[in-house]
């Protein structure tokens, strides 16, 4: 790690002393817990996997480090890279816009960020053509990208337009202010009208593209839902709230109560799809603080119109 007097214009540096509560804490896990702002734990692993955190001077790159009771930690925040991504022309359906925030309906078939497989066509690919400005705080590969959805989940996303705000809303979504409702199209209909589903929630080890309900390991998860509407006899919309959010986590949530969402590739292939491209679940409601004004702002989108469809024909007994 640079010495202070030689850091790059614009970065910032973060001293911490670890004290006796502590001690024994993954380097990671503390630095997430005593940095004011609200940096993912991803994005400060990866500051320490590239050298910018220091233990009494000495250049410690291992996130699971374990720091010990007056250590003197030090990490360099870098100011944000310049991205190389290039703007697309992707449509946009956006919910409300201001200096701050973007606030979209996210189609189906959309990646949100560039990953393998998917370096173009992007949501974040249609963020910059969209916007002249977007948060770098993330990652130059993630610019604006503060929560995201799966490639073929609809619904409402905030998007944040510089760095004061993208902190402002990760906080919130840290600290559980930041409410999403999603509803769930699903197979069978659950024994009970509410309920909440928890699990431990891990990498499948035979698919490693797939998650999967544990006993043991991976990520404590939980998911709130309750049945909206019983459009027929086989099917359920159901009304579903994260109380984590973990990766594909309603969906192995449902999967894992023998309710799978309709058209699930991933956790119920073995049902119909009626003609869905992806899976029946969309996020309807978004609500947090406006970060410039703190005044809260409720937002719904609309169900994309194939899900929609499938819906009234089950309503009509179509299906």
């Amino acid at each position: 790690m640079d010495h202070p007097d030689d850091l790059a214009p614009g970065s910032q540096v973060l001293q911490r002393t670890v004290s006796g509560a502590d001690e024994g804490l993954r380097m990671d896990v503390f630095l997430a817990r005593h940095t004011t702002e609200a940096y993912s734990r991803t994005y400060i692993q990866n500051l320490i996997r590239e050298g910018h955190v220091c233990v009494d001077r000495e250049v410690v790159n291992v996130p699971s480090y374990l720091v010990r009771a007056g250590e003197e930690v030090e990490m360099v925040i870098p100011p944000p890279r310049e991205s190389t991504l290039e703007p697309e022309p992707i449509p946009l359906e956006v919910l409300f816009e201001d200096e701050d925030v973007l606030v979209i309906n996210k189609q189906r078939d959309l990646v949100v960020h560039p990953a393998p497989g998917h370096y173009s066509g992007t949501l974040v690919h249609g963020l910059l053509h969209h916007c002249s400005e977007l948060s770098g705080i993330n990652n130059i590969m993630r610019p604006g990208i503060v929560h995201r959805l799966d490639k073929d989940t609809t619904g409402a996303m905030v998007v944040a337009k510089n760095d004061r705000s993208h902190l402002h809303l990760s906080k919130q979504i840290k600290k559980r202010k930041m409410r999403r409702i999603y509803l769930a199209l699903t197979h069978g209909v659950p024994e009970v009208e509410t309920g909440r589903i928890e699990t431990r929630i891990a990498r499948d080890p035979d698919t490693r593209y797939k998650m999967k309900a544990v006993a043991r390991g991976g990520k404590w998860a939980a998911t709130w839902f309750q049945v909206e509407e019983i459009p027929d006899a086989r099917h359920a919309l159901l009304r579903c709230e994260l109380d984590t959010g973990r990766t594909h986590q309603i969906r192995v949530h449902l999967a894992y109560i023998g309710h799978p969402v309709v058209a699930d590739p991933m956790y119920g292939e073995e049902y119909p799809t009626y003609g869905l491209a992806g899976q029946a679940l969309h996020a309807r409601e978004l609500s947090f603080e406006h970060p410039a004004t703190g005044q809260r702002i409720d937002f719904t989108a609309p169900l994309p119109e194939d899900f929609q469809s499938v819906l009234d024909r089950m309503r009509a007994k179509e299906i």
